[in-house]
């Protein structure tokens, strides 16, 4: 008979079925989501495009647990995720999940390292060995000789190459990324993606990405297109495509 695990382990990492988003102000109200059906497997890289307003950042919000849907459910790893506490969904977020944003989002006070190893000290971590896995991560986006710098003291394409290594620290399965290269010129941000493929290549890490710039979705392996709150295509992304 199969069990509860024999059933999550044999699901894929993320299915969304009709996952709808109602925002209300005052007594309008908004619908940004409508109907979504996804289905991500482990160690994917989707590229989500759209439209400012049509829905993507929504969609990202609800795959990062960062905000619960009005309507649908949402399975990871065959746990339905749709109606759990915000504790519930703050343990997910701190063991599954990896975050890097278009600003960055790093602690000026604080020291490259110190940066790359909150999570794991809000886990509880002992400090060395929290830096000892910070530091590997630095390694892995080539900034190991930045350890005891701050943030203003680098440019803004090693910072987001930092928030990148703050996001694998723990070994999260997934990353999230909502226009990582937003910020950066065309150079920067095509470094910085390089990290994403290689995190993707040979972690494993499952990445789900956020862009208006087809030229950076196109780091992907599929497109998923966002208009008016739904999803209008999903195709798979030719390597060559890539510039």
């Amino acid at each position: 008979m199969n069990t509860d695990r024999d059933i999550r382990i044999s699901a894929p990492l993320i299915r969304l079925e009709n996952i709808g988003m109602i925002y209300k102000i005052g007594d309008i109200s908004y619908e940004a989501l409508k109907g979504i059906n996804l289905i991500v497997e482990n160690g994917e890289f989707v590229s989500v495009m759209g439209a400012s307003g049509s829905g993507k950042s929504t969609l990202m919000n609800i795959l990062g647990c960062l905000d619960r849907p009005t309507a649908g459910k949402y399975f990871l790893e065959g746990r339905d995720v749709s109606n759990l506490t915000s504790d519930e969904l703050a343990e997910i977020r701190n063991k599954k999940i990896g975050f890097v944003f278009q600003g960055f989002n790093l602690i000026q006070r604080l020291s490259i390292v110190e940066n790359v190893g909150l999570p794991l000290y809000y886990s509880g971590m002992h400090s060395k060995e929290a830096t000892e896995m910070a530091m590997d991560a630095l390694k892995l986006v080539d900034l190991a000789d930045t350890e005891n710098k701050f943030p203003n003291q680098i440019s803004g394409g090693e910072q987001q190459r930092v928030a990148i290594a703050r996001a694998v620290v723990n070994n999260a399965p997934i990353i999230m990324a909502d226009e990582p290269t937003g910020n950066l010129d065309s150079v920067r941000g095509a470094d910085v993606m390089r990290f994403f493929k290689k995190i993707n290549e040979e972690r494993g890490a499952t990445i789900i990405l956020v862009s208006h710039d087809k030229n950076i979705a196109n780091y992907g392996k599929r497109l998923i297109t966002v208009k008016d709150g739904a999803i209008i295509s999903s195709t798979v992304i030719e390597t060559k495509n890539v510039v």
